[in-house]
């Protein structure tokens, strides 16, 4: 897929480790999926619970140790949002961005920005329509507002 709208070429990011096995780690698959679906109760999004796994228990990768990610244990023990996270995510600063719009009426910069956010919106839509979402569901800022509050 081509760039899309201002991701930059040669970011530096963090990689992965490289080893399957992770000889640090002594907690069992069991342990770590109650941990995961603790932290989901408490209301973590699949990041948060995997930021704070990384932070807090030393695991580096949920996925290397259970052999399945975070989101794929939420679904399995039915503790999985409605929604997914990525769209609640870009629907919440959308909504964010028309506030800042609605108060500062000439701000140009940030009309294209919301512009570029809710095509984002209306690209994963039509992904996630008929997997995730309802077959019908479609973006309207209005209801949209309503889902993130």
């Amino acid at each position: 897929m081509a760039r899309l709208h201002t991701r930059k070429r040669g970011r530096s990011k963090s990689h992965k480790p490289l080893t399957q096995g992770h000889a640090w780690v002594k907690m069992t698959r069991k342990e770590i999926t109650d941990i995961v679906l603790r932290l989901a109760k408490e209301g973590k999004t699949e990041a948060a619970t995997g930021q704070t796994l990384r932070d807090q228990y030393a695991i580096p990768s949920v996925k290397a140790i259970t052999g399945k990610s975070i989101t794929q244990l939420l679904v399995e023990n039915k503790a999985a949002k409605e929604y997914p996270t990525d769209l609640i995510d870009l629907i919440r600063k959308a909504v964010r961005l028309r506030k800042h719009i609605g108060q500062n009426k000439r701000d140009t910069h940030n009309r294209v920005r919301l512009t570029r956010i809710e095509s984002k919106i209306k690209r994963l839509v039509r992904y996630y329509r008929g997997k995730k979402l309802p077959k019908n569901w479609t973006y309207e800022p209005e209801k949209a507002a309503l889902l993130v509050k």
